[in-house]
């Protein structure tokens, strides 16, 4: 089992810029994709960016595509999310994903990933 731990959110303005924190339990986790997703009231869960087992693989939403970077850092078992330019349509609960099928690429779709965080909620105010 991992357990993952969400953190850096919050209220920005405009234009600003978060990073997110997602911290893992467990030994296993350099082994594994972690995605970021986000999720708004009355709508389905959309994917946000990934990032395979060592880093060197990315994929983002198009809608994120130049304003947000995800990073990890396995020796600290945590998986970044930097967000600039956030604009109010980035309003939502963000949560961070794990995929248990070892060494795997990074994906998009939530139902390819095994274990995930309670989210941190980022507001963007305009």
């Amino acid at each position: 089992q991992v357990q993952l731990v969400e953190s850096g959110g919050g209220l920005v303005q405009a234009g600003g810029s978060l990073r997110l924190s997602c911290t893992a339990s467990g030994r296993t986790f350099s082994r594994y994709a972690m995605g970021w997703f986000r999720q708004t009231p009355g709508k389905e869960r959309e994917f946000v960016a990934a990032i395979n087992w060592s880093g060197g693989s990315t994929y983002y939403a198009d809608s994120v595509k130049g304003r947000f970077t995800i990073s990890r850092d396995n020796a600290k078992n945590t998986v970044y999310l930097q967000m600039t330019s956030l604009k109010p349509e980035d309003t939502a609960v963000y949560y961070c994903a794990a995929d248990r099928r070892i060494y795997s690429a990074p994906k998009s779709r939530d139902d390819e990933y095994d274990y995930w965080g309670q989210g941190t909620q980022v507001t963007v105010s305009s």
